[in-house]
């Protein structure tokens, strides 16, 4: 019950804050793979899908030991993503991405987006809790190399890029799209 309001108030929030529903583009696609398109962040799966799995994994560890139920545990983490991709699509982030990541043209995600961001860190939770601490890493190192090695982004690239950023990643990221 706590998981489905968490997604009906977000999305309601991201409505009232003006993010659409779906791509502008008018297309009803479920994925959108091109990082270098204003279909990214638009669509229910995209590349980025991968690095909200990660979440999951994080959360879980993160708080796999606190004095919760499970479900408690879940709505927790469920709640703490939630809060990122409302925080994310303020014009505050949304601005720091166009200036210092690789994301220029970036204006945030679409409800179904994020919604879809959402269920994925719920899966990367639902993973991370009925596989071994070692698999988890494994999984998380094979993701972030895996994204790194196709789109030149990642969890870690991201973070580091919106806390830190370092022209010569942005440079690198960039080359990918001729930019």
């Amino acid at each position: 019950m706590a998981a489905v309001a968490i997604l009906v108030v977000t999305a309601a929030w991201l409505r009232f804050q003006g993010q659409p529903w779906w791509c502008a583009c008018g297309g009803w696609n479920l994925s959108s793979w091109q990082v270098w398109s204003s279909h990214n962040s638009q669509h229910l799966v995209d590349p980025y899908s991968f690095s909200h799995v990660l979440h999951g994994l994080l959360f879980y560890a993160l708080l796999c030991r606190l004095p919760l139920s499970r479900g408690a545990r879940f709505a927790l983490a469920l709640g703490i993503e939630a809060g990122w991709e409302v925080l994310e699509n303020s014009e505050i982030i949304i601005r720091r991405y166009r200036e210092a990541t690789m994301s220029l043209d970036y204006f945030g995600d679409s409800v179904v987006n994020t919604l879809g961001d959402i269920l994925f860190c719920a899966l990367g939770y639902g993973i991370a809790a009925r596989i071994p601490v070692r698999a988890s890493v494994a999984l998380f190192v094979a993701t972030e190399l895996a994204m790194i090695a196709t789109i030149r982004d990642s969890l870690l690239l991201n973070v580091l890029m919106l806390a830190w950023p370092l022209e010569a990643v942005k440079h690198w990221q960039m080359a990918i799209a001729g930019g």
